[in-house]
């Protein structure tokens, strides 16, 4: 069997935070989703079923509520540093989806949620 492609995935964590622009938002915070598609190999831990021959999504949840529990006015940039922070710490990362939503957001329309979601790759140095 050769494994031609693999992603792990968080999905639907959920954070109570303090982001946005307005007074009210930092105040009283809001409540958040988070999800997270790492591209790496784990041909590996699929077949040594090692936790340390793969990017453990514990560890990964860690690193996202670190980020989350810093607030922030937007979540570009919020999401931007959950990114910065999960290539920084897994080099084996090739790259990671990051959606961060706030649920009911303060701007008067009746919707499931309002944000972000960025895909951002690793860079190699010259």
């Amino acid at each position: 069997m050769k494994l031609k492609d693999s992603f792990i995935q968080l999905r639907g964590l959920r954070f109570h935070a303090y982001h946005g622009v307005a007074a009210q938002e930092r105040l009283v915070g809001n409540d958040y989703v988070v999800d997270l598609r790492l591209h790496v190999n784990v041909d590996k831990a699929m077949r040594s079923d090692n936790v340390d021959d793969t990017v453990n999504y514990a560890e990964v949840f860690q690193a996202v509520r670190e980020q989350m529990a810093h607030p922030s006015d937007l979540v570009e940039h919020v999401a931007g540093r959950i990114a910065q922070a999960v290539l920084d710490r897994w080099p084996q990362v090739a790259d990671v989806t990051v959606s961060v939503t706030k649920l009911n957001p303060p701007m008067g329309a009746d919707c499931q949620g309002a944000g972000v979601e960025l895909h951002v790759s690793q860079t190699k140095n010259a």
